[in-house]
């Protein structure tokens, strides 16, 4: 699985199956993956459809940056997303901690 497989097809279908998780978070997160198979997404949680879009759109409630490799293996549990905040691979701005546990139950 790659960053731009999860973000573009992932989890739009985990959305379509639970929209009460998008609906929870109800905000706009830039995702901004770097490395090889990088790049920006936007994930709008506050439309009820078409959440995902490549690219900056909007102003964002939270940009998450993360290497395409450690994000890879977050959701694939590889990797502890809290440890991978700790050691500076996971980067919340600005971090709003309870964000960031709704956006980790949509990952998850």
């Amino acid at each position: 699985m790659t960053a731009a497989q999860f973000l573009e097809t992932d989890l739009p279908n985990r959305l379509k199956a639970k929209p009460e998780l998008g609906k929870d978070i109800n905000a706009i997160i830039h995702f901004n993956i770097t490395g090889e198979g990088g790049g920006t997404w936007t994930v709008d949680l506050t439309k009820d459809s078409d959440w995902v879009a490549k690219g900056i759109d909007g102003e964002s409630k939270m940009t998450i940056t993360v290497s395409s490799d450690d994000f890879v293996k977050i959701i694939e549990k590889k990797l502890n997303a809290q440890m991978a905040a700790m050691q500076g691979k996971l980067k919340f701005k600005p971090m709003d901690m309870g964000l960031a546990m709704k956006l980790a139950k949509l990952l998850a």
